[in-house]
């Protein structure tokens, strides 16, 4: 019998409504089973853990990040795989961050929410949470089907750290531009083998959980001022910025723009270059206004 643990960490899919207010809140999510009885007819065992308090999405912290890697690493030998119910705001950047902390994973962690909340009835969030768990038990030749971090929502699987948030309002609420989808889920759910990572060697699994939280992110727009930007590359112990450029990688010329940017990598101060778009890549040397970035040091972000 496959065996799946969910996680429910907060977030829409376990949401209720204030009477008074009309706001939606997270409750307790223990009853599961009770929730979404259909879960019963996958035949598989199915337990479940409740953060308390349950977390609206925007409250993640790497510390919560830390706590869901625990729960799994402390449970990964008695189940198959493993699905986190999470809130859609910040799931993108916590399917990044764990696909990052698991090293040697050889099974399915699996990511979904909803943007209705289960008790509605037009709610999406029994179709993400089952096909999920099935996902999650899922096996091929004695393997697991998908033995990675990855989001599921509205009918398609992503790899955890290529997805993005692209929608508030609809149920197809994330996109992968730069990878294909990993699976998708019709009639038959059709995982893309070529796509998906499968581990060379069997290794003791192992979970890291150092995180520097000096980084931050500067998005570069027209305009930007001078004391703005050198005041955050100059901030006391910072150790990367990861830089929104334009295009396929550029920013301005200007010489205060990239002395600042030289300073802070004398420093030892990390600095990624990423594109603002969220198709394409980034190419630094390909147009003039990226080329000081290259010899400057500047890592590009792909």
């Amino acid at each position: 019998m496959a065996s799946v643990l969910i996680l429910y960490t907060g977030g829409t899919i376990g949401m209720a409504q204030n009477p008074v207010t009309g706001t939606l809140a997270p409750v307790r999510f223990d009853q599961i089973l009770d929730e979404v009885p259909e879960l019963n007819k996958l035949g598989y065992r199915i337990k479940s853990v409740t953060f308390n308090p349950p977390i609206d999405s925007s409250n993640i912290t790497p510390e919560i990040w830390i706590k869901i890697a625990s729960t799994i690493q402390k449970n990964y030998s008695q189940y198959d795989g493993f699905v986190i119910l999470h809130g859609t705001d910040t799931m993108a950047y916590t399917a990044s961050a764990l696909s990052y902390m698991f090293e040697n994973l050889d099974k399915p962690i699996i990511l979904t929410g909803s943007q209705l909340p289960i008790g509605i009835l037009r709610t999406d969030g029994k179709e993400n949470l089952i096909t999920a768990v099935e996902i999650a038990a899922a096996q091929r030749n004695g393997q697991a089907c998908v033995p990675e971090v990855c989001i599921y929502f509205d009918f398609k699987l992503f790899r955890g750290n290529r997805a993005v948030k692209r929608d508030s309002e609809n149920f197809s609420a994330f996109v992968s531009e730069n990878y294909p989808e990993l699976a998708t889920a019709g009639v038959d759910i059709k995982y893309n083998l070529d796509m998906i990572h499968y581990p060379e060697t069997k290794g003791i699994l192992k979970v890291q959980t150092g995180f520097n939280e000096n980084v931050v992110i500067v998005k570069m727009f027209p305009g930007m001022g001078r004391n703005i930007f050198e005041s955050i590359l100059e901030i006391p112990g910072l150790k990367g910025v990861i830089l929104e450029t334009y295009g396929s990688g550029n920013v301005p010329t200007v010489r205060w723009l990239l002395n600042s940017i030289r300073k802070a990598i004398r420093r030892n101060v990390i600095i990624v270059n990423v594109s603002q778009c969220q198709g394409g890549s980034v190419m630094m040397g390909q147009y003039e206004t990226s080329v000081e970035l290259l010899t400057a040091g500047v890592v590009s972000g792909m």
